[in-house]
């Protein structure tokens, strides 16, 4: 769907504003965000917007449930989990919160740091692995409320330009490129292939034959190579030892109810250097958030949003995480830029069509079956998503530079270095191999050692700081959203140059929004 600039005939709402005549907006929105289509329609839109994020809303907790060596028979229950912490979360954003038509979800941006906790706790633990995530989860979800509703995030606007949040974003893309699921030495190429293959052609080639293709491209190709991968397995040509292999039974041994409860895994562990390794999942996940937020805004016809509806999405987030830590999801909530796409494709923006497919995401997650059927997934299959969606998110991280002027060698220079120590970083602790060793290097080293090691300091002092710079030195969206940052605000380039003015421009008054509070209890 093409996007233009139209000056002479602004949002409905928005004419006099200050800066109008910048306004981007989609040229064929079918329903706004106050429309309300028939409720049938509205189920089978509700329903289309969710398909368009299953395939991250089931990449995030296989990913988790793969690398913490959860069992099979709690895994169904474990995937329901995120399909109601899901429709919880977007029913809250869209009542309560910045009331933008956007489903809330798993994000992948805590799941580079959730790994490297899980890294840390130790291979077959994951009891203790999913209550460590837990408590990291919660305790940044609530320092994610503060930084929403004290305005943090709405003052940081000043000081975040598109040279910072464009690595950050990438880097979240970017971040599962050596993901076993994609490089492991026994990999069923074939199978992975095929899935990015069908992905391919749905998406790119096919997406002008009939609108499912266009709607449903990595659904549709998930479904068709777990069809052919089930049939090669149930007639003996996958053998059971191949990551290939389906096996059913799990599905029949399912419970046809599952009731997700609080605290199902038991009480959350806190330890400091996990919680602020997560943190650092949690501001690349409001960054992440802070883009989304423009993006929804344009494609819906609406003005960029303001400081004002910043704050009151992110407190809202924070609200919907710490909910997923208290639901034992071992991950967050954060904005879906797949279904801010089905807006653009589909032009249905409208707020009641998302609130109706979050009450039927609520649904399928009491349904026993269908979190089974879920796990079923293959690695190899897994691996194909991996490569088409995180490479779509890495895109539209990138995609936030037309804001800024890439001629300038200042940018240019603070993306590369972001970019590259993003990705080189976490390669050297995943070399260095754990977080002990980490230690250990930090003793042996000139200054910083001798300073940690000193009599004077507490033992705890240098594992609470090693293990700290271990968990967000793992995680490649941090270290390049932190570098990005601080280079892009202490480096001369002006306002326009870091693409600053532009977003200004495009933003709406701050009187524009109205709080749940304005709205229900003072009746205004």
């Amino acid at each position: 769907m093409s996007e233009e600039s139209n000056p002479e005939a602004p949002p409905e709402g928005m004419a006099g504003q200050p800066g109008t005549e910048s306004v981007e907006q989609s040229s064929d929105v079918e329903y706004g965000i106050d429309e309300r289509p028939s409720a049938g329609e509205s189920a089978l839109l509700g329903l289309q917007h969710y398909l368009t994020m299953v395939g991250a809303n089931i990449a995030v907790p296989i990913a988790l449930a793969t690398a913490m060596g959860m069992p099979k028979e709690y895994q169904p229950l474990y995937v329901g989990t995120f399909f109601v912490v899901s429709g919880v979360g977007t029913l809250l954003q869209t009542t309560f919160g910045n009331r933008y038509p956007i489903v809330q979800g798993a994000t992948f941006s805590m799941l580079a740091p959730a790994i490297a906790i899980i890294g840390f706790v130790g291979e077959g633990n994951w009891e203790q692995a999913i209550l460590a995530l837990q408590g990291a989860i919660i305790v940044g979800g609530i320092v994610e409320i503060l930084m929403g509703y004290f305005g943090v995030m709405g003052w940081l606007k000043r000081y975040l330009s598109p040279v910072v949040i464009a690595p950050t974003i990438a880097l979240i893309g970017l971040s599962l490129f050596s993901a076993p699921q994609v490089t492991m030495a026994s990999q069923a190429w074939w199978l992975l292939g095929l899935t990015v293959l069908l992905i391919v052609a749905f998406s790119q080639y096919l997406d002008d034959a009939h609108r499912v293709f266009r709607l449903y491209p990595v659904l549709l190709g998930i479904v068709a190579a777990w069809l052919v991968a089930t049939v090669f397995s149930v007639f003996g040509v996958i053998p059971a030892d191949s990551p290939a292999f389906i096996d059913l039974t799990v599905v029949a041994e399912a419970s046809l109810i599952q009731v997700p409860t609080p605290l199902q895994w038991g009480m959350p562990t806190f330890q400091t250097s996990f919680i602020i390794g997560m943190f650092a999942g949690v501001v690349a996940s409001m960054i992440e958030s802070f883009g989304d937020y423009h993006a929804v805004a344009r494609l819906a016809g609406e003005r960029a949003p303001s400081a004002r509806r910043i704050d009151h999405g992110i407190g809202m987030e924070g609200v919907a995480t710490v909910f997923a830590g208290i639901m034992g999801t071992g991950n967050g909530s954060t904005s879906y830029s797949e279904n801010i796409g089905a807006i653009g494709l589909t032009g249905v923006a409208s707020r009641f069509v998302i609130q109706v497919g979050a009450v039927l995401m609520l649904v399928v997650g009491f349904f026993g079956p269908f979190g089974a059927l879920i796990m079923t997934i293959p690695d190899p299959i897994v691996g194909g998503l991996y490569i088409a969606m995180f490479g779509q998110i890495a895109a539209v991280g990138l995609s936030n530079l037309k804001h800024v002027d890439l001629d300038s060698s200042r940018n240019a220079f603070i993306i590369g270095i972001a970019l590259f120590l993003g990705l080189a970083i976490p390669a050297y602790m995943g070399n260095v191999g754990s977080a002990a060793a980490f230690q250990q290097g930090v003793a042996n080293t000139p200054v910083v050692g001798w300073v940690l090691t000193a009599p004077v300091v507490p033992d705890a002092t240098l594992k609470i700081v090693a293990d700290t710079v271990y968990v967000v030195g793992g995680t490649g969206m941090a270290v390049g959203g932190l570098v990005a940052f601080v280079l892009d605000n202490t480096v001369d380039g002006t306002r326009a140059e870091r693409g600053l003015d532009e977003w200004e421009e495009l933003t709406e008054e701050s009187g524009a929004f109205r709080s749940a509070y304005e709205r229900f209890l003072k009746g205004d």
